[in-house]
């Protein structure tokens, strides 16, 4: 699939195009041409009431084609170089494909200086305003729905990664990039930061991009994208799925509260260092969401548990590829013989800038949070809980994980 350009011309007060120029860019024959004026009349001419969402490089709003459609259409900041960037990423990345979990892409706008995209419209928003949000939502979560949606998204990813040549890297799965429709089947989003594997290559190397508390420690350092990378951020989802709180909360039960005080850094990372810790105690039932019912399967969720920790472990060649994980998840593969091995953290991007400037012998031989944490006794810390961790930066404490052994 070849490269284009789009060439970005000013931006204009009025939400008129520039020109009535239409570029040419890929796409499959079933990938559609909008004219602005379709998209115009579809989202009552972007109406505030129809705005579904907004990111770092665009809005997304609600519309309704002639023809009953109901779409989402995704209006990328033409004043942005990365906001067209991201325009040409999605277009390359899903144009051609076609997955029961992932969106669809139904077309495109290029009209003037507009970079905007068509997508299917899915009723029940994210996982991160559904499942892990603050606010209160209808959707009801039991153990089966969360079992399909861990598979669904499973499934989505081991397409990208193995099922379409070139393979593609997501490079920002989380909870608010995955949607569902209205039977809460999970749907792969945003392809924005997405990256073409070319054949026979381990890795690509990039910049840095993603949200922390799912950014896979060794692409975050060396710029190096893999399928693992992605393989790491699906381990995170998996936790919050089964625990029903997002990474970086820090509302922790009375006992759990040691945690944060001697640790503030970690606010990125703490359901992950939590799974952790409570796996080495034998003690994983405490992570599982206190709220699921009667249909819980406690031995599956423990289990789910166990593989979001090995997708997560800190050597990025004992992580499992998306088809092993799939087969984990099922129960075809038994992983009571996989040995889990320590997670990887990143705490803050100070974190990230100073082991990013450490030579590998430097980072290899630093004490390491995790270990100097599970050398105290439970609940989760002891008060004797060692400070020698923490490594002094000049400017901050950081909190180190080893990182000697890359794939």
């Amino acid at each position: 699939m070849s490269c284009f350009s789009i060439f970005c011309k000013k931006r204009r007060t009025t939400r008129q195009p520039s020109s009535n120029h239409n570029e040419d860019v890929p796409g499959g024959p079933c990938i559609k041409r909008y004219t602005y004026r379709e998209l115009v009349r579809a989202t009552g001419n972007f109406s505030q009431s129809n705005k579904i969402g907004e990111g770092g490089f665009g809005s997304v709003y609600k519309g309704q084609l002639k023809n009953g459609t109901i779409i989402a259409v995704k209006v990328l900041s033409s004043e942005s170089r990365q906001g067209v960037r991201e325009f040409q990423n999605e277009l390359v990345a899903i144009s051609d494909i076609s997955h029961d979990n992932l969106v669809k892409l139904y077309g495109y706008c290029t009209e003037g200086d507009q970079r905007i995209l068509v997508y299917n419209h899915l009723e029940n928003n994210s996982l991160a305003q559904t499942l892990l949000g603050s606010n209160h939502s209808n959707i009801q979560f039991n153990w089966k729905t969360r079992v399909n949606i861990c598979l669904g998204i499973a499934h989505g990813l081991e397409y990208l990664h193995h099922g379409v040549n070139p393979h593609i890297v997501h490079r920002d799965i989380k909870a608010s990039n995955i949607l569902l429709d209205r039977d809460l089947t999970p749907k792969i989003s945003d392809f924005g930061l997405a990256k073409l594997l070319p054949p026979n290559a381990t890795h690509v190397s990039t910049r840095v991009a993603g949200t922390l508390g799912y950014l896979a420690p060794e692409y975050a350092i060396r710029g190096q994208v893999t399928r693992k990378s992605d393989v790491y951020s699906f381990g995170v989802l998996l936790l919050e799925i089964v625990s029903g709180r997002s990474n970086s909360d820090t509302r922790l039960a009375y006992e759990d509260q040691i945690l944060l005080e001697k640790f503030p850094e970690i606010t990125n990372g703490v359901l992950l260092l939590q799974t952790w810790i409570y796996y080495e105690q034998g003690d994983l039932e405490k992570i599982v969401d206190s709220s699921l019912g009667d249909d819980l399967d406690v031995a599956q969720a423990c289990r789910f548990l166990k593989i979001g920790l090995l997708c997560t472990q800190d050597v990025t060649r004992h992580r499992p590829d998306m088809s092993k994980v799939i087969t984990m998840l099922t129960g075809e593969k038994d992983i009571e013989s996989e040995k889990i091995s320590k997670p990887a953290i990143i705490s803050d991007f100070m974190d990230l800038k100073v082991r990013s400037m450490r030579k590998p012998q430097d980072i290899a031989t630093s004490s390491t949070f995790l270990s100097s944490l599970m050398a105290h006794s439970s609940p989760l810390l002891s008060n004797e809980t060692t400070q020698a961790s923490m490594i002094s930066t000049g400017q901050a404490s950081m909190v180190s994980t080893v990182t000697s052994e890359r794939e």
